[in-house]
């Protein structure tokens, strides 16, 4: 068969215009922002090994835990010693996916180490998941919530990130201040078998005291909507409760819209961790009473730190981060020293609150809402 010069011009033309196209889509298709994870697909990383942070699911305080990442990038210059890093989002709060995606990641031979808030503290198959992870080399470190100590330490190096048993105890303490003659509540959470809920509950109980009583838990499954419907359900069968705890970041705006509606701002108390941006928005129009807050941008900075000390076998700079690892034998003394606790504050709308400096620990840092709103600006953060 023959083809003309005409026809082959034509044809030549059309499958130039077809690749110019296609390279044109591919551009579009990956454009996103530095340090996202397509779904933990396998990312071209330039000949680089990659520092993974694999979220429980996708919610503004994981974007400041990015900028913590991007941050000791930066002045670690963790490029120029081979190194990239991500964050990978799609987890959905489901433990099954956190399951895959470590498999996945076993698969491939770019990964120098994977940063998890595990979805289940007390999950076996994810333990073990993470366990193949260490067995091939590729250490792992929970950040943010931990896996179960007593069953699960090692499947994992190391954790960095709230003592979450006393962040709540430090937001039971507040509610003590706003309801010194105790109380009733209710807590609001994602997932119950995530161990920062279950600690920071626990705590939550502790530091309230004898005087209060929990009517009920519950869990939304990282389902917006189905939070607010949670919050409703707990005031149609008790009305007259004194509490609403969150203890996600984003169970406070849900526990402030439904308490709105209801018209009990400023006759129940709302007291939540975190500080998400619309939080601090509803701490500033009056209707959140206290915040316990981490420090998400910390936990990422030190993640990268470690993960890149660790693949690096930089046992010094472990000690440095950890100062119970000892770096001659290689391992943590004491019964916690693989444990580190990043900061942790508490927030109230102004200096009228009953909720006082005094109340809490010495390492737990308090601040009226306007300080603290500075304290973001001047580290160019929307939340915490």
């Amino acid at each position: 068969m023959q083809i003309s010069l005409r026809s082959h011009s034509f044809m030549h033309k059309f499958a130039f215009s077809m690749a110019v196209l296609a390279a044109v889509s591919m551009v579009g298709c990956n454009n996103k922002p530095a340090g996202d994870a397509d779904s933990g697909a396998a990312a071209s990383s330039g000949g680089k090994k990659r520092i993974m942070f694999l979220t429980n699911g996708d919610d503004p305080f994981w974007d400041t835990c990015r900028a913590g990442m991007d941050k000791a990038a930066e002045e670690l210059k963790i490029g120029d010693a081979g190194f990239t890093h991500a964050m990978d989002k799609g987890s959905e709060f489901k433990v099954e996916k956190q399951i895959s995606k470590l498999d996945q990641y076993a698969t491939q031979t770019d990964i120098a180490g994977v940063a998890i808030s595990p979805v289940d503290a007390g999950n076996r198959r994810l333990a073990k998941a993470m366990q193949r992870l260490r067995d091939k080399g590729v250490e792992v470190i929970c950040v943010d919530s931990d896996m179960d100590r007593s069953k699960f330490r090692e499947s994992r190096f190391a954790y960095l990130g709230t003592d979450n048993e006393v962040g709540g105890q430090e937001l039971g303490k507040a509610a003590k201040a706003l309801l010194p003659e105790g109380g009733t509540f209710a807590t609001f959470v994602g997932i119950k078998t995530v161990k920062n809920a279950i600690d920071r509950i626990g705590g939550f109980s502790e530091g309230a005291g004898e005087g209060f009583e929990n009517l009920d838990d519950k869990a939304d499954e990282g389902d917006r909507n189905r939070a607010q419907e949670n919050v409703k359900a707990v005031l149609n069968k008790h009305a007259d409760i004194d509490a609403l705890v969150g203890i996600w970041s984003y169970n406070a705006h849900a526990i402030v819209k439904v308490a709105e509606d209801r018209e009990l701002i400023g006759k129940t108390k709302i007291v939540c961790f975190d500080a998400a941006t619309q939080a601090l928005t509803d701490m500033e129009q009056g209707k959140i009473d206290a915040l316990v807050v981490q420090n998400p941008y910390q936990m990422g900075k030190l993640a990268v730190q470690l993960l890149k000390a660790i693949a690096e076998e930089d046992h010094d700079t472990i000690k440095t981060i950890y100062p119970a690892y000892d770096p001659v034998a290689q391992k943590f003394t004491g019964e916690n020293g693989d444990v580190l606790n990043t900061e942790l504050r508490v927030v109230v709308p102004n200096a009228d609150s009953p909720v006082k400096a005094e109340l809490f620990r010495e390492d737990t840092k308090f601040f009226i809402y306007e300080d603290f709103k500075k304290w973001l600006n001047e580290r160019r953060l929307n939340n915490s």
